[in-house]
């Protein structure tokens, strides 16, 4: 059976919204690339495709580089990291509409946070460059928590000392399904915000409660809580 979504405006006005970083607020994706082929290239993998990595690309690299490379996974760790530490800050681009969308959220008083599994420092990094950090409670990145997206943790330590606990008043945003998972796992709203509505029975295990096509859509529906 097929996820039932709510249209936008039946959804009931958040306290918080925690947001997916990586082509949910920044086009990252060339760059997430670059730095993967370069360590796949390094331990004799055969390199991906941009279309393999925008569908393969979900968890952290605690989560995912075993599978990929075994024992040498901290070792290609290192090489990816490296790499992306070389390109990430040049090729860094906003998706269209994000900053306009939290100066809106922002505007409505919410509280607002991100939870990413990249990794936190590079978090960080990117968004002091953007002139973002100060809209956001909480910039949690991978290794951050305990575990990683799609585990509930980092969601708790977003909305540490925000007076905001997990629960259906806290919208988890993002592109992915372990977005979504993470949401479910939280016990928080999942919000889907991508061009392409959801196809039949893709998102049957953790169902968005609602899709907005862009963060124009978004930030539309802020504007108007």
């Amino acid at each position: 059976m097929a996820a039932t979504l709510s249209p936008p405006q039946a959804l009931a006005r958040p306290r918080a919204i925690l947001f997916d970083w990586d082509n949910t607020l920044v086009d990252s994706w060339p760059t997430i690339h670059d730095a993967l082929n370069t360590a796949l290239a390094a331990f004799g993998r055969a390199p991906w495709t941009l279309a393999e990595t925008r569908r393969r690309v979900r968890r952290s690299m605690r989560d995912s580089f075993p599978a990929l490379f075994g024992d040498d996974w901290r070792d290609a760790g290192e090489v990816f990291y490296r790499r992306y530490a070389e390109i990430h800050a040049v090729n860094l681009m906003p998706v269209p509409g994000a900053a306009a969308m939290l100066d809106a959220a922002a505007a409505a008083g919410l509280y607002l946070g991100v939870v990413s599994n990249k990794k936190g420092d590079f978090l960080r990094v990117e968004a002091r460059q953007l002139g973002w950090d100060g809209y956001f409670g909480a910039l949690v990145g991978a290794l951050d928590a305990e575990r990683d997206k799609p585990a509930p943790e980092p969601v708790r330590l977003a909305l540490q000392g925000s007076g905001v606990t997990p629960g259906p008043a806290v919208w988890i945003a993002g592109d992915a399904d372990i977005d979504l998972e993470c949401a479910h796992n939280a016990g928080c709203t999942a919000v889907l915000i991508r061009a392409v509505a959801p196809g039949r029975g893709e998102f049957d295990a953790h169902p968005p409660a609602g899709h907005f096509g862009g963060c124009d859509a978004l930030s539309k529906f802020v504007k108007n809580l």
